[in-house]
């Protein structure tokens, strides 16, 4: 459905105000869920999280697909929204911690890295199998295999191995504090440690550039290519994507120096895409986002290496809505100086990951 709900929307009637109002629903209701889940996941079970996040997004295209009208589809983000955030933090903390259960904590940066690449991969048999599926059977097709979809993801979810893991206490001796405990841990450890805290800053900062992944369809059109191929031209990104994911192992040795030195020549890629007013330009957004995704996949890397107590998921919960937080902002940078002004912001945080991903011992 994911590449056909703005048209949904629109084929139902809905105004452009309205379709804005459902996006600052669905971006409300994940900002607002996104440190709880974590709490939530870290307090009862990893692998329970993700099931019912499988459970919630389903839930949410059946809303869709039987109440299509602005109520239903505001239901249904309200409920998608939960939903994704449940998987942010929970999914990194079951895999990081089945790792190290397994003695193998160090090959993080490749699974996630693999697991990153699969992702975005995924988009395009996607896109494919929505325009079959539309064609064959319209939107209520394409909404109910929706939901069969991430009802198989919650089921895959089930099979997924989870460690044993030491709880954290219910109540501090002296403590009358009425926060939940996991909160408290998750917001204790970064606190307390200078280099946790900025590597939550890092990747906080670096995934706010995904909001850049909302005027892909624009940039291609600015680039000269027809309005009937942009939906073929954009599927080129995700590979891109996808290869600098998998190459993460590798970015995972460099020092922050160098991480700095790859995210700086990824900004200088995409301010060339912006100046070259041709297709062949759109080779500079694709070197962008492969660059940016290794670096943002290996910023997650060191953020894992660091945290060292039981709210694992909490943590990375808080990293997950400093980068929703982001994003707001990197939508303002467009609005002033477009994808140039962004390019330049990419450079001033390149320039600042010396400091932010500095070895673990300053810790």
């Amino acid at each position: 459905m994911y590449p056909l709900y703005v048209l949904l929307f629109v084929d139902t009637g809905l105004s452009g105000s309205e379709i804005s109002a459902l996006f600052a629903v669905w971006s409300v209701v994940g900002i607002v869920a996104e440190v709880p889940s974590g709490v939530v996941a870290d307090c009862w079970s990893r692998r329970g999280v993700l099931v019912a996040a499988g459970a919630l997004q389903a839930g949410a295209h059946a809303l869709w697909t039987v109440a299509p009208g602005f109520p239903g589809f505001a239901a249904g983000f309200v409920v998608w929204g939960i939903g994704g955030a449940l998987v942010s933090g929970a999914f990194q903390a079951l895999v990081y911690d089945g790792l190290a259960a397994a003695g193998a904590a160090s090959h993080y940066a490749r699974v996630i890295g693999r697991v990153e690449a699969a992702g975005l991969l995924a988009q395009i048999p996607a896109a494919v199998a929505a325009t079959v599926l539309f064609r064959a059977g319209g939107y209520p097709l394409v909404g109910w295999v929706s939901v069969a979809c991430c009802l198989g993801a919650a089921a895959l979810a089930s099979r997924l191995p989870e460690p044993g893991r030491e709880r954290v206490d219910e109540v501090a001796p002296g403590d009358s504090t009425v926060r939940p405990p996991t909160l408290r841990a998750g917001l204790a450890e970064v606190a307390a440690q200078p280099g946790l805290r900025s590597a939550v800053l890092a990747v906080a900062v670096l995934a706010g550039f995904d909001a850049l992944e909302e005027y892909v369809p624009l940039l291609v059109a600015d680039a000269g290519v027809p309005t009937d191929l942009v939906p073929v031209v954009a599927l080129g990104l995700p590979p891109a994507g996808a290869a600098g994911a998998a190459l993460a192992s590798s970015g995972a040795r460099l020092p922050a120096a160098g991480l700095a030195l790859v995210l700086g020549v990824a900004s200088a890629a995409l301010a060339a895409s912006a100046i070259v007013a041709h297709p062949a330009g759109l080779l500079g957004l694709a070197v962008f986002y492969g660059l940016y995704r290794m670096v943002l996949v290996v910023a997650d890397v060191r953020l894992q290496d660091r945290i060292t107590g039981t709210a694992r998921a909490t943590v990375t919960s808080v990293a997950s809505l400093g980068g929703e937080l982001a994003a707001v902002g990197v939508f303002a940078v467009w609005a002033v100086g477009g994808v140039t002004a962004v390019g330049g912001v990419v450079l001033l945080v390149a320039g600042a990951l010396p400091w932010l991903l500095r070895v673990r011992a300053a810790a």
